[in-house]
């Protein structure tokens, strides 16, 4: 006989197949793991001893032995003496894997916006993969051989001090501002550098200022921090001051994109920087500045960090290495003011350590030889090219378009739908973030698409319009 089964009535059913190559205590254990999460043995169920059980199979009682000292080490089943052996009252550890639920709501729209890599997608750099320089310096015996290699110890939890001398270096030269490497934490991204802040300052139940439009993710960010958020209207000149003070004076954080706002890309006047410095400062307010793309400016010279005219050090400085390498590098950094450094490298030990010793350590090198400068400028170069490519086929339709930063901000007809129009571009390679979802106010919002440039390239960009515009005519005839 080369099979058999055992069946009773509280629903265990084991059937054996003695031609398998599973073992015959590994088929038993099995069959009464599914049996229990599948709910057909429920907690307290009296299984029958391995005694009558093996009989039964016609087994060698210490192969059902041997099942069963599985399923108790599993914590499944457990020996109650003379009551015998039960399933143990715990909640079901496994579920049928059409029970796991399908991405929805905001993890929907995060799936999106990772598409790709995709024409105009935003957020990342061109599609040339990270810098060569940079990972044949980490992969040379030198860098392998110093640093935190030559010991067991935990690295460093704010981060490589040759990365963090570099990065206020830096600052110092293309962003005016200056900070020690003592204030410079590095963290593993934008919304790393941004849970890091938020953990700090521990402000739950506070107002927050947030710019409308802005960034997604940050606005959630925000929401799981238990902030009130305040939309605040962005135009010409930045984030409107006057309203978020006339609309919650008593905010105790303000979250702006001075250098170049996004979505919509204009820069924080003169003005408006000093009146919301003054603002922090009497009330006590903190700022941070999302400087998520740095220098990366197409026109002109990129407008000084907001933190370069912080007197009062109520500025927190965030910026990433995602734009201007590879957002797969997963690297960021967070400057603090002098009086928060104790905290930020408090909580850094604790509950947000540095990333990779090995990325960091290669990142250090590169910005020092002088190769991040150089592929900025040939970013730059690049981007304006593709931008101008991509504004030339615009004109050519007679479309509503203004330059936003590294996007182009393409205005629909009153009433299409953005976001329809960008699920179906993802169909054809393309991806285009719909303008709507940025806005947290709905009264505000208008449909419109964003371009990414640096995902455009020249070769590319009059067939990709030529889709695009072909998607929004059949919305428009709809």
């Amino acid at each position: 006989m080369s099979d058999s089964s055992y069946t009773d009535g509280s629903s265990l059913q084991i059937h054996i197949d003695r031609k398998a190559k599973l073992s015959l205590s590994e088929q038993i254990r099995l069959n009464i793991v599914r049996a229990i999460d599948s709910g057909l043995l429920l907690p307290g169920t009296r299984l029958p001893s391995w005694r009558c059980l093996a009989t039964q199979l016609g087994v060698a009682r210490g192969t059902v032995r041997a099942a069963y000292e599985q399923l108790a080490d599993s914590q499944l089943i457990e020996a109650s003496g003379a009551k015998g052996t039960r399933v143990a009252r715990r909640p079901r550890a496994v579920m049928a894997r059409g029970d796991v639920p399908e991405p929805e709501g905001f993890m929907k729209i995060i799936e999106e916006m990772n598409v790709g890599p995709a024409i105009f997608q935003l957020g990342v750099p061109v599609f040339d993969g990270p810098p060569e320089k940079l990972f044949a310096r980490a992969r040379s015996c030198n860098l392998l051989k110093t640093g935190p290699f030559l010991s067991l110890t935990y690295p460093d939890p704010r981060g490589e001090l040759r990365l963090r001398q570099e990065i206020a270096r830096y600052l110092s030269i293309s962003r005016h501002f200056h900070c020690l490497p003592e204030q410079v934490f590095i963290t593993s991204g934008y919304s790393s550098g941004l849970g890091l802040a938020l953990r700090v300052l521990g402000l739950e139940g506070k107002k927050v200022w947030m710019e409308d439009p802005g960034f997604l993710l940050t606005r959630k960010g925000l929401e799981f921090a238990c902030l009130h958020v305040v939309p605040v209207p962005v135009d010409a000149e930045g984030i409107d001051v006057d309203h978020g003070i006339q609309q919650a004076e008593d905010a105790a954080l303000a979250v702006v994109t001075p250098g170049q706002q996004a979505p919509l890309g204009s820069t924080l006047s003169l003005r408006r920087r000093l009146q919301l410095l003054e603002w922090a400062a009497s009330r006590r307010a903190w700022i941070i500045e999302d400087d998520y793309l740095g220098e990366l400016q197409l026109e002109g010279r990129a407008a000084p960090a907001l933190a370069s005219l912080d007197a009062g050090n109520r500025v927190i400085h965030i910026g990433t290495f995602s734009k201007t390498i590879n957002p797969g590098l997963r690297l960021g950094f967070v400057v603090a003011p002098p009086e928060l450094v104790v905290s930020f490298s408090e909580v850094a030990a604790t509950l947000s350590p540095a990333p990779s010793p090995l990325v960091q350590l290669a990142t250090a090198q590169f910005i020092r030889d002088g190769q991040y400068m150089r592929r900025l400028r040939r970013l730059k170069r690049l981007y304006s090219a593709q931008r101008d490519a991509l504004c030339e086929q615009l004109r050519t339709r007679d479309a509503e378009w203004i330059k936003a930063g590294l996007a182009i901000l393409l205005r629909l007809p009153d009433g299409a739908s953005d976001i329809q129009i960008a699920r179906e571009a993802m169909t054809i390679g393309m991806a285009p973030s719909p303008l709507s979802r940025w806005f947290a106010t709905p009264a505000r919002a208008f449909p419109g698409l964003l371009l990414g440039v640096a995902t455009a390239p020249e070769p590319y960009v009059a067939a990709s319009c030529r889709r695009l515009f072909d998607i929004i005519d059949r919305h428009r005839t709809a």
